[in-house]
């Protein structure tokens, strides 16, 4: 895995910038970049940004559980119901099943993202905490929902990545990603790179007993918002990961994790088309909203 701390010294390269060096890293992001700006100018976020944004997150929780292997009538028709379930049309079961009980979270965790901006990012810890509670309060003990791994206790997912790292190293690999998390408001790094790093890095050290997916995902949605790429939060970056069922994502991200750059650039370029996806699923979240298709 790469080193992505930030060297010390006020005239030291940011090391995340510098992954721009990596072949075919920078047309990639440069690609996103001109795919969510077309999306940033569409018609229907003149005015109706709240109802677009509302719809991305709804496609997004969808596809985040599919990622999680939660899936309920079909694709599009598991869209149709997060979205009933949102509004309150449709009422969530009693004693939900593990694919109920995952798709909920998917949407708390997805929901609560609306309320992370840049001012937030400020507390990286408590941001990461927030999102651990929508993503797993209702799957975990309340004594393991918002905080990290503590001795004896052990994460099961992501298990083709390898053992996740011992509690005691957690403190280090939070650091690093505090420190990300932290420079996005000052604007460091390109927002995708930013994201994107996020999103492994939380997958990588799985933090948590439970929900790590689902939290990376969502926090890669705010640093997209937050860091000003998709600043309305209509693309829908989940929906971009999960285009292919997840298997060139997980793919990505076991490259990432084996370690040096040819792992990370495969990542970064597999986040770059993703993000394009996100775009182009944000755009036809805004045809919808403009032709009253969303309700």
């Amino acid at each position: 895995m790469t080193d992505i701390s930030r060297p010390r010294g006020a005239t030291a390269p940011d090391p995340v910038a510098a992954l721009l060096d990596l072949p075919g890293v920078a047309d990639a992001v440069a690609s996103a970049r001109d795919a969510c700006t077309r999306l940033r100018w569409h018609q229907a976020l003149r005015r109706r940004i709240p109802e677009a944004a509302a719809e991305s997150r709804v496609r997004g929780a969808t596809a985040s559980a599919l990622l999680e292997g939660a899936e309920v009538a079909g694709s599009q028709g598991s869209v149709r119901v997060v979205r009933d379930l949102v509004r309150g049309a449709q009422e969530w079961p009693v004693e939900p099943d593990p694919v109920w009980r995952t798709l909920r979270c998917a949407v708390q965790v997805t929901a609560a993202t609306e309320h992370v901006g840049a001012a937030q990012l400020a507390a990286p810890a408590q941001v990461l905490a927030h999102l651990h509670v929508a993503a797993a309060s209702l799957v975990l003990p309340a004594g393991q929902v918002g905080r990290p791994r503590g001795a004896g206790e052990e994460c099961a997912e992501w298990v083709e990545l390898g053992p996740p790292p011992e509690p005691v190293d957690l403190a280090g690999r939070l650091a690093g990603l505090a420190e990300l998390l932290g420079g996005v408001p000052q604007g460091r790094a390109p927002a995708l790179l930013v994201a994107s790093l996020v999103h492994a890095e939380v997958v990588a050290a799985r933090p948590f007993v439970q929900g790590n997916g689902l939290v990376a995902r969502a926090l890669e949605r705010v640093v997209l918002r937050a860091g000003g790429l998709d600043p309305t939060g209509v693309a829908v970056p989940e929906a971009g990961h999960a285009e292919k069922v997840g298997a060139d994502y997980r793919g990505a991200l076991t490259a990432y994790v084996s370690g040096g750059p040819e792992g990370v650039r495969l990542w970064l370029l597999h986040c770059a088309e993703a993000a394009e996806t996100a775009a182009a699923h944000g755009i036809a979240v805004a045809d919808a909203v403009l032709a009253g298709r969303t309700v």
